[in-house]
Parts: C-alpha cells; sequence; structure tokens
C-alpha cells in the first residue's frame, strides 16, 4: 500500500509492530527488526522533541538515542513522520509558556522518561491525544490485513468451562492449514482440564507450536504477538489492558460474560469469525487510554502545616523537590481515588494543569475514560459517553454535598487528585480495578492522556453502532413501552 499524506503537519508518530520470534523462553533480543514490525500500535515522540525542566537536563552523550529504524508497514505510513525542532517564542503569552512546560514536577526522572506521558509539555500532550483522535478515525475507515502468525490466548485460568473454551479454540488454530503459534497462560501447561500433554499427543505436528506465556513476557516482548483473542466478559479485556501496559496487539473479544461492552463477538460462532479476520481483515477501534502516575511526598507526612495546594501550583526551587514517582499504570476505564478502609470521608484535593479546581469531600473519586463510563462511573452517577469523544470523566462517589455534579473535561487537560497535609486519613487508589495502593497526607496520583492506546477489534458489520446497541442490549437504555396511538371516533 502507499504512503498516505494525511495532511496533519506536526502530529505524534504512530508505529505498528510485532516480534516473529515468539518463544517465550528467550528475552535476549527485545527490539523487532523492520520486516517482523506489523500490528501493535503505539504513539511515538522524537527524542529531540521532549522538553524537561532546566533541572532535569543531563548530558546528550548520557542519554540514549532513539535507534529505532523506519518501516514499510502501511499503518506506519499513514502519519507523517514528525521532523520538528522546538523554537522557543520570545513573545509567547503566559499561556503559551504555560504549553511548554511539564505536566509534572519530576526533575530528576526517577522512571523511564521514555514512555511517562506526565514527563511531556502541556502542548505536547494535546498533539499526542489529537494525533490518536486522527488516527482512530482513520483506522475506523481500513479493513487491516495480518500475516498472523503468534496468537495469543486469554481466559480465567480458575474458570473450568473458560478452561475448556480455551483448549477448543488452541485446539482448532493448531489443525489449521497455517502453521499458528498458539500461546495460553502457564498456569494451564500442568492444569487437567486443558491437559496440554493430550493435546500434543494427539498430533505431532503441534509439538512446538502451543507455547504458555507469562505476565513477564507480555511486559518485556508485547510485539512477539500479533493479535489477542480474550474468551470471557469485560473483565478479561481489561485484564488484557493491564498485562499489555505498553504496546498492545489487536484484541479481539469473544462474549462469554455477564454483560459485553467490550466483547463484540460471539463465541458460538468463532471459527467463521476468525477465518474471516485471518483472511479478509479486521477493523480496529483505538481506545484511548490513560496513564496514572502515583507521587510520594518526600517531606514529613506528619506536618499538617504544609500545603499540598502551594507545592502542586506554586514555583518549585531548582534544589527542593517535594514529590517523586512511585509507580505507573496504564488503564482502559478509571482510576479511583477512595476512603479505603477507613471509617471517614476522603478529603481530596483536585487539580487540572496548573489551577486548584476543588477539594472533594466524599467517600472518593472516580476518573474514568469515555470507554470505562459505563463502569464504576455510571455506578457512580455519571453520565454515559460514546468512547470517541474525547473527554475525562470526573465523578464524586458519595459526596457530602448537594452541589458536586459531575463533570466533563477534555482529555488534554492534565488531573492531579492528592490528599492533603491535613487530611485526618489517608485515601486508597486503585487503576481499573487493580494494584490497590495507599496515599498517604502528601501523596497524590497524576492522570493524563496514555501515549500507548487499546486497539479494540470491531465487527466488520456493526462498527457503526456498535456502541449504542451494547447500552441498548446491557442496560436496557430508554426501553419502555410505547405509547399507544390515539383512535379518532366520529
Amino acid at each position: 500500500m502507499d504512503n498516505a499524506n494525511t495532511g496533519l503537519g506536526k502530529v505524534p508518530e504512530i508505529i505498528t509492530g510485532n516480534e516473529n520470534d515468539g518463544d517465550s523462553g528467550d528475552y535476549g533480543d527485545m527490539s523487532a527488526s523492520d520486516s517482523d514490525v506489523q500490528q501493535a500500535l503505539e504513539v511515538v515522540f522524537q527524542s529531540d522533541n521532549i522538553h524537561r525542566r532546566k533541572s532535569s537536563l543531563v548530558p546528550s552523550n548520557a542519554r540514549p538515542q532513539n535507534g529505532r529504524k523506519h518501516t514499510n508497514c502501511f499503518v506506519h505510513s499513514l502519519l507523517d513522520e514528525n521532523n520538528g525542532i522546538y523554537v522557543p517564542s520570545h513573545n509567547a503569552s503566559y499561556k503559551g509558556l504555560a504549553q511548554e512546560r511539564k505536566v509534572d514536577k519530576d526533575p530528576d526522572g526517577f522512571l523511564d522518561a521514555g514512555h511517562q506521558s506526565r514527563l511531556l509539555t502541556k502542548k505536547q500532550i494535546a498533539d499526542m491525544a489529537f494525533g490518536i483522535r486522527e488516527f482512530a478515525k482513520r483506522l475506523a475507515h481500513i479493513r487491516l490485513k495480518m500475516n498472523v502468525q503468534h496468537v495469543f490466548l486469554l481466559a480465567k485460568a480458575h474458570d473450568a468451562t473458560l478452561i475448556a473454551n480455551t483448549r477448543e479454540v488452541a485446539e482448532w488454530l493448531l489443525k489449521r492449514d497455517q502453521p499458528y503459534k498458539v500461546y495460553v497462560e502457564d498456569t494451564l501447561e500442568h492444569n487437567k482440564v486443558f491437559d496440554a500433554e493430550g493435546l500434543l499427543a494427539s498430533d505431532n505436528s503441534f509439538e512446538g507450536r502451543l507455547k504458555f506465556w507469562t505476565s513477564e513476557l507480555c511486559a518485556k516482548r508485547p510485539q512477539a504477538f500479533d493479535i489477542v483473542l480474550a474468551l470471557g466478559g469485560d473483565g478479561t479485556v481489561l485484564y488484557a489492558s493491564w498485562l499489555f501496559q505498553r504496546v498492545v496487539p489487536p484484541v479481539l473479544a469473544f462474549s462469554l460474560g455477564s454483560l459485553g461492552f467490550l466483547t463484540k463477538f460471539d463465541y458460538d460462532k468463532f471459527q467463521s469469525t476468525l477465518s474471516g479476520a485471518f483472511q479478509e481483515g479486521i477493523t480496529v477501534s483505538l481506545r484511548l487510554r490513560f496513564e496514572a502516575t502515583v507521587m510520594r511526598s518526600q517531606v514529613h507526612n506528619g506536618d499538617s502545616a504544609r500545603d499540598l495546594v502551594e507545592q502542586l501550583i506554586g514555583e518549585e526551587s531548582e534544589d527542593n523537590h517535594t514529590h517523586k514517582p512511585d509507580g505507573t499504570h496504564n488503564i482502559l476505564n478509571e482510576v479511583v481515588v477512595d476512603r479505603g478502609p477507613n471509617p471517614t470521608m476522603s478529603t481530596i484535593e483536585l487539580f487540572g494543569d496548573d489551577e486548584h479546581f476543588t477539594t472533594v469531600q466524599a467517600d472518593g473519586i472516580c476518573v474514568s475514560t469515555p470507554t470505562g463510563s459505563t463502569a464504576y462511573n455510571l455506578a457512580a452517577g455519571g453520565s454515559l459517553c460514546h468512547p470517541d469523544n474525547p473527554v475525562i470523566l470526573v465523578t464524586a462517589i458519595c459526596a457530602h454535598t448537594l452541589s458536586f455534579r459531575p463533570i466533563i473535561l477534555p482529555d488534554t487537560i492534565v488531573l492531579r487528585a492528592g490528599v492533603p497535609y491535613d487530611a485526618r486519613t489517608s485515601s486508597w487508589a486503585s487503576f481499573d480495578g487493580r494494584e490497590r495502593v495507599e496515599l498517604r497526607p502528601g501523596d497524590y496520583v497524576t492522570i493524563s492522556a496514555s501515549r500507548f492506546p487499546f486497539p479494540s477489534v470491531l465487527p466488520l458489520e456493526r462498527k457503526s453502532k456498535d456502541w449504542v446497541d451494547s447500552i441498548s442490549r446491557t442496560l436496557n437504555w430508554n426501553s419502555r413501552q410505547r405509547q399507544k396511538s390515539f383512535k379518532e371516533w366520529s
């Protein structure tokens, strides 16, 4: 396919990648060659276009250079490469200067600065979110034909029914003329229901093609897989997002759960579905994820005289840095900060960019993606939101006030939810319902758009109305008996 000129100008570069070396026991070479790169999605910023605070600058020879090579992937060619070099404007307004500041105060880059969205400037965050949306629009009208070789199977390993379904799909794939390599969870290697030994013994050609994945393999080599087949409900899809924290292969989800907002395909038709997907191609819906980073206060937590608001929106001296990062997560549904096991309500300071929005006194606060609007956000009284909307949904959980209404903010904003130093108790943060961590007084969570979107495979025949069908089917949205018409009498 010829390269397409999108006319988007300086937007984030989006690549696709796939490593065909699928041996789960070999972690030696983590980089993919040009011919191997194929289908996982990642937003890439040029290294010379990231601006850090003065105190975080290091010698250029100490920073690794971006050695990624260009690929021939047709998805990669949909966006122009951003070769722009930043030139500071001496006549910029205060607002313009604010756009060039980092969205968070982390001068030393304690974690891998190459994939931390909060280490970008406000303008880069906005450009990135815009670029993902534009790319998602283009993907919605493109059928991607993949050379599938490595298939990742995901299901609940403790559900006997789903284990049997996993075995059925794995056996069907292994019997195809195409020599697929099928990956199942390593806990199934000695599972009696899955019976890996019996499956391998049934056909000599299966030897070496049935492999077992681990969370370590997902984290280190996500591009080793061409496609993810999720068997279960929405929780299984969220687990796929959790396993692949950075690059995510396209996820084709079969509905075997309770509701199914994210599971688009009927499991009873999996054979025809997979045959069509592998031979005719797939359509991908690109879901923006959020990146959430826990920031720990470096000052004494018992000092209630300190002011979190002043620390986060005030000027920070070059030699006095108040917080440091302690773990980053990419989430598909929501970040929740709540009171946890404490008997009293939480006090949470909410910030947007360089402004202090409000002080929340409630059981907690839910910051949701559009995809997660039908999950915890809905249960807390938030709005339903189509996943294509470029927004962040903020909903209080049992607020102790009559006037806290749910608010919808642009996805280019950077939110921070923190526990003030004078709070009675600590709060707790969770990410897509996982990795629950305590936020002590002075700690906060930074939430911003992620550079690693989540590609969900859509049915070709109903992709345009899929979301409305989902809320109508699962929530009975606007469902009532139709009003009877009048019968005229003469």
